[in-house]
């Protein structure tokens, strides 16, 4: 899907008004959150890197925290939505 903030999934499709935007910026796919309830969330972070997102999951893992920061951020759907926007 696609809006005037750009391409974006729904990392849980029961909650729609939470959307995952995602682009492609010097060959890597970046990630940024937008929450309908907390528009803060959009305002006070920027677009991430995958290879971040991978690495801060592993610190978390190592604290064994038990939340997995993946959970939200899927690269195949991400790629897939970018190659469709050719």
């Amino acid at each position: 899907m696609k809006d005037e903030r750009g391409i974006y999934y729904h990392p849980n499709p029961r909650e729609r008004a939470v959307r995952m935007y995602v682009r492609e910026r010097y060959g890597d796919v970046e990630f940024r959150l937008w929450n309908r309830d907390h528009p803060q969330i959009w305002e006070g972070h920027d677009w991430i890197a995958y290879d971040d997102i991978r690495a801060a999951a592993a610190e978390y893992a190592k604290r064994g925290t038990g939340a997995d920061p993946l959970e939200m951020y899927d690269l195949e759907v991400a790629k897939r939505l970018l190659a469709d926007e050719g």
